[in-house]
């Protein structure tokens, strides 16, 4: 009986050991997948605030890119919009592409309360499919991912960031 009790431990033991191995690994996997997939700004679509949709074929291939995930009731992405306004004039060379989930709406009153609508190269676009954390990885807002002209990133933002150094990447 204890002989069958050992046994058992050993194979309980085994397998938890071959899950725990199985399930990291599928994790790094993963996360080299999505590491991989964003260093070019992969296909997606999203919806302007006038419902038309937004691809990867609209943005620019003459600017730097910078996707700004964000939420209107986030603290956190108020003041990262008040930074990027006051430092338009820097950024007048960058296509600034602010996504959220929210409805078009509060995208809106965002964007005016920072007067950032009408400017040629601010986007405002809705995901209400919830693409963009999943296809970008954004595990957290604000979150933001700056590319190149030719559409290769440069580096991913994760929380709170200071424009001036967004900036000092650009130069």
């Amino acid at each position: 009986m204890k002989k069958n009790i050992k046994i058992l431990i050993v194979i309980i033991l085994i397998s938890t050991i071959g899950y725990l191995g199985y399930s990291i690994s599928t994790k790094i996997n993963h996360k080299n997948e999505i590491a991989e997939r964003i260093q070019t700004i992969p296909n997606f679509s999203f919806k302007t605030l006038n419902g038309e949709p937004f691809t990867q074929n609209q943005i620019s291939t003459t600017l730097p890119k910078l996707f700004i995930y964000f939420n209107s009731e986030c603290d956190f992405c108020h003041a990262e919009a008040m930074q990027i306004q006051e430092h338009l004039e820097q950024l007048k060379n960058v296509q600034l592409l602010f996504v959220s989930f929210e409805e078009p709406e509060s995208i809106k009153t965002f964007a005016e309360k920072y007067n950032l609508l009408n400017k040629g190269h601010i986007f405002f676009l809705e995901d209400s499919a919830l693409l963009f954390a999943n296809l970008f990885d954004a595990k957290s807002i604000p979150f933001m991912l700056l590319y190149t002209k030719d559409n290769r990133l440069i580096k991913k933002f994760k929380g709170a960031t200071k424009i001036k150094n967004i900036l000092k990447l650009l130069e």
